[in-house]
């Protein structure tokens, strides 16, 4: 079964069908790190998102990051697509491109990371072997590109006075259908869920409960120093309500200032308000734990930097794509210092319930705090392409 950081999208009426005859190992489940960290907890205004205008030159194909992470990237899309059939179409759009087709395009650009010591060449050889079809065709729309990460939450695989809270695995009265099941308030106030065993772990604080539900994956980090990954396993069937919005729209928080860590804080500073406050949001994520990852919505293990999470209907699965944008530069005290350009090769390695349509992409920042201080800034303008070889897609 596909795990991911984001939480999952619906199924089609044909994907059901596979899973009802047994032809497929459960729903895809793609966590987010909630589709963009921000976006998920935020509200989309223009007010607050660093703009990039979209230009009409070609982009130069220079790469401000190192060879390894993107062949590691690579390996991991060829792995993904090995699994399935030459014939399997990936993706319609921008280009039609099958499985055979998309497994030929990474070997050739692989093979083409022989010249990474000299990116002249190296980009004028992917010009040459490759066509770029941007993602975006419609005049007058514009990418936005935000980012996730996985956050490491203190936690006990046993409940105590410091460790109160607890993270449920996918109940076993919990409708296969999608039907609503026991809501935010009922679980997490009322408690109706602590009797039927289903406890797998225990963490200190409901805000950092709360946020990994939202992120929908995380590293439980135990006392003596192990860490466990926690991946998503289901959800309630409720819908998902911002609790950032909700703030906002009350003028509690300021729209222009908002950020992941700013909701933090507030939730933080405010106990008395929490109570009547996260229950509003009535989604609740149930988690499983996995060795290794984290993973994205194909099942590989997504790499900081290089994975992104698209829309597939939009972005061929598993494929090579370049992507330019700014990203934010966050200073010592974790606060938002500027923006610096940037431009790299990345691998559509994710998906999620937020991360819809030509316009979205999700970049993915990594683990830990480091990581979660520029992902809960970044959101931004920015171009993406596909890279497919020339000749190699209909």
């Amino acid at each position: 079964m596909a795990e991911s950081l984001h939480e999952p999208l619906p199924m089609s009426k044909a994907e059901k069908r596979r899973e009802a005859r047994g032809g497929r190992r459960g729903r895809r489940n793609q966590l987010r790190l909630l589709a963009a960290f921000v976006l998920a907890l935020l509200p989309l205004a223009p007010s607050f998102v660093e703009s990039q205008s979209v230009k009409a030159d070609p982009p130069l194909l220079q790469d401000d990051l190192d060879r390894a992470s993107l062949g590691r990237a690579l390996q991991y899309s060829l792995d993904f697509l090995a699994q399935l059939p030459d014939g399997r179409v990936v993706g319609t759009r921008p280009k039609r491109v099958t499985a055979a087709e998309a497994k030929e395009s990474l070997k050739v650009f692989t093979e083409a990371l022989a010249l990474w010591d000299r990116p002249q060449k190296l980009a004028e050889l992917v010009r040459s072997r490759f066509e770029l079809s941007p993602s975006i065709s419609e005049p007058g729309r514009e990418l936005l590109v935000t980012g996730y990460y996985q956050p490491v939450v203190e936690g006990s695989l046993t409940e105590s006075a410091a460790y109160p809270y607890p993270v449920y695995r996918k109940p076993g009265d919990l409708p296969a259908d999608g039907a609503p099941y026991l809501s935010r308030r009922e679980i997490d106030v009322l408690g109706r869920l602590k009797c039927k065993g289903a406890e797998i772990a225990w963490v200190k604080s409901w805000v950092d409960l709360f946020f990994l539900q939202v992120q929908g994956s995380g590293i439980l980090r135990l006392a003596g120093g192990r860490s466990i990954h926690l991946n998503y396993a289901a959800n309630n069937g409720r819908p998902y309500t911002s609790i950032g919005k909700i703030l906002i729209d009350e003028g509690k928080l300021p729209a222009g200032e908002m950020s992941a860590a700013l909701l933090r804080r507030y939730l933080t500073d405010h106990p008395e308000a929490r109570e009547g406050l996260l229950p509003r949001n009535e989604r609740y994520v149930f988690f499983r734990f996995l060795k290794g990852g984290p993973f994205g919505s194909l099942g590989v293990p997504v790499t900081p930097g290089r994975s992104i999470a698209v829309d597939p209907d939009y972005f061929p699965k598993g494929m090579l794509g370049f992507l330019e944008s700014r990203m934010p530069v966050v200073d010592a005290a974790g606060s938002l210092a500027g923006w610096r350009p940037f431009s790299r090769f990345v691998l559509a390695q994710d998906a999620g319930g937020a991360i819809r349509g030509p316009t979205r992409v999700d970049l993915y920042f990594g683990g830990g705090e480091e990581a979660g201080k520029p992902a809960g800034f970044m959101k931004s303008g920015g171009r993406l392409y596909l890279l497919s070889e020339k000749n190699s897609t209909r």
